[in-house]
């Protein structure tokens, strides 16, 4: 590192510089040299001012009269310098600003920035109005780990789509970013909400290839109704190849072996999800209902493309102060664009798998989406036990899941007539574990919740009922399911449509058009049919000599997903009912006409 050259400020500068920051930390000063707010049970937003002004130095590399770098400490004597990247820095300024400028942290005091363990920050205005556009941070870990992910550290953009001047999260007693910090269930300090995007790479900066590309690559967030919160969120991820441990790999051989992160320029996962009745608000700003996972080739997006004119900052300057300058060179990244994701997914992705996941229990709060099941054992729980809910972010009970593992449905949809429900066209199978009063309440859920330690928030129960559903024939609709309604693990009842003489097959609708709005509209058209069926149940049952004011609380919803969930119940609870009623005084006519018009969503059929 070069040795720093000092402005040739004049005495009354420096006198006003150290004036004024005298002043400006009296208070912090008199208790004990700390800023007010470190180590505080109180959120930690900003960083600590400088408090020690003899400390503080200014740097003119430009010898134009005003300082471009200042270097100073925060708490624990950590080192830190500004970079002035659009040359706005003042004599009297104690620390930069959060438009145009650049923070470097050594945050293990090993005298190197933007190393091993070091905590970078960037501002970059693109249009010059005074309001940065982008926030990048460069949270690097240790530079030991090599050869997979390392989740303590990332490489992140954030862009500010919807000018709200909201970013990254940084908890600067930790001095790291904590991007899954909230408030209540869902509503997170990092910008998720509204109409974003970010990139990010768990891994250092200096161990990656090319950082034009990266690992999610982008994730978009969509804010359809201009509420400031996001209906839709889109996952792309390109899947990284790490050299192996002795770096030794020969696919490797043409290229650049110093570096351990390889991305190819395939996107080989996108996931998409909805927030399907559009009920975040206040105290509930995430709850999305639906999600689709894509698996496969995926698609070659080397051609997007973005070019830059804020990334590189003050340039060349100040790059002797940078262990990895790479990142501060760029002038282009390489992602999906928000307008084209769309098209690129369903009209050029080439897939091998898909899965649906649905949070019938209402009771997710993720900033990302309704973690997936995935087709495993349908008992088994915990995370990475090899049940359904292997994903450690996974919902215990109260989701339902369907699993295409050959793609055969092509990522389309249909509504089952047999229970108003979302269903994923060519699943083999699919399980919903039952979970009616939320009781594994799952909220963020997850394995970030520093309060609680690692691990699942939500208790995870021993029993629960399970209904498991297939596709017997392979047509790509189900056709038979099974109940295990008292959670002993054992199928007490099935039914199969051919031998009821259900018609199986139903009116697809492809992924593409599940745009938000269209899938909010097909929603509420769902929920009113069911909810007129549970209706027609309802005098059926009363019809027959049933009371039905057991269940006078699923009459009476608030909200789509109540509609959505008591029209469900209210048609299941009263179909039972009839069941039990025609068995007991031996009418199997009734029974027939009663399964039949049960699964075939038509009660007509009981006139």
């Amino acid at each position: 590192m070069k040795p720093i050259q000092y402005c040739n400020f004049s005495k009354f500068y420096i006198a006003l510089l150290i004036g004024i920051l005298s002043r400006v930390n009296l208070h912090a000063q008199q208790n004990s040299g700390r800023y007010w707010n470190q180590d505080t049970q109180l959120v930690p937003w900003r960083m600590p001012l400088p408090v020690d002004a003899k400390k503080l130095k200014q740097v003119d590399l430009d010898n134009d009269g005003d300082p471009d770098l200042i270097y100073s400490f925060v708490h624990n004597e950590v080192p830190i310098v500004w970079i002035d990247d659009d040359d706005d820095m003042k004599p009297t300024d104690g620390e930069g600003d959060a438009d145009s400028d650049c923070l470097l942290i050594d945050r293990n005091k090993d005298g190197i920035y933007a190393g091993p363990g070091d905590f970078s920050i960037d501002w970059c205005d693109e249009n010059r109005d005074g309001v940065a556009d982008i926030q990048v941070i460069v949270n690097n870990g240790s530079a030991s780990v090599r050869n997979f992910f390392d989740w303590a550290a990332e490489i992140m953009y954030v862009m500010d789509d919807d000018k709200d001047n909201i970013m990254h999260f940084v908890d600067w007693n930790a001095i790291t970013m904590l991007a899954w910090e909230h408030n209540g269930h869902a509503n997170f300090y990092e910008d998720y909400h509204g109409n974003t995007s970010f990139i990010k790479m768990h891994a250092s900066s200096f161990r990656i290839n090319d950082l034009r590309y990266s690992w999610e690559n982008p994730f978009l967030f969509y804010d359809s109704d201009g509420d400031n919160l996001s209906e839709m969120a889109i996952r792309f991820v390109n899947t990284p190849t790490f050299r192996n441990k002795q770096g030794s790999n020969p696919a490797f051989a043409p290229i650049d072996t110093a570096y351990d992160v390889h991305f190819n320029g395939k996107m080989d996962y996108v996931g998409l999800t909805w927030d399907l009745d559009n009920d975040n608000a206040a105290g509930n700003e995430f709850d999305f209902d639906l999600s689709i996972l894509l698996k496969g080739e995926g698609f070659d997006y080397s051609n997007q493309k973005h070019r830059f004119n804020s990334l590189k900052g003050l340039g060349k300057q100040a790059e002797f102060l940078f262990f990895d300058k790479r990142w501060r060179q760029l002038d282009e990244l390489i992602y999906p664009d928000r307008n084209q994701a769309w098209k690129l997914t369903f009209d050029k992705g080439k897939w091998k798998e898909c899965s649906l996941v649905f949070d019938e229990d209402d009771d997710c709060n993720r900033w990302e989406r309704v973690e997936f099941y995935e087709p495993k054992d349908l008992y088994k729980v915990g995370a990475g036990k090899g049940g359904v809910d292997n994903n450690p972010q996974a919902d215990a009970i109260g989701d339902r899941g369907e699993f295409d593992t050959d793609f055969s449905g092509n990522g389309n949809l249909y509504m089952g007539a047999f229970d108003g429900k979302i269903h994923l066209v060519g699943a083999e199978w699919g399980t919903w574990r039952i979970d009616q009063t939320a009781f594994s309440f799952q909220g963020y859920g997850g394995i970030y919740d520093r309060w609680r330690g690692k691990g699942r928030m939500q208790t995870e129960p021993k029993q629960f009922a399970v209904i498991k559903y297939a596709d017997t024939d392979l047509n790509g609709f189900i056709d038979k399911l099974w109940y295990d309604l008292d959670g002993d693990k054992m199928f007490e009842d099935s039914v199969s449509f051919k031998e009821i003489g259900v018609n199986d097959v139903h009116t697809t609708f492809t992924g593409k058009s599940q745009t938000i709005g269209k899938s909010q509209e097909r929603f509420k058209k769902v929920i009113e049919k069911n909810w007129q069926r549970a209706k027609q149940a309802i005098q059926i049952a009363e019809k027959a000599g049933l009371p039905t004011h057991w269940y006078n609380f699923y009459k009476k919803p608030i909200g789509l997903h109540q509609k959505y969930d008591y029209g469900f119940w209210l048609n299941f609870y009263i179909y039972r009912d009839l069941r039990d009623h025609f068995n007991a005084v031996s009418n199997v006519a009734q029974l027939k006409k009663l399964d039949k018009a049960y699964y075939s969503g038509n009660w007509n059929l009981m006139d």
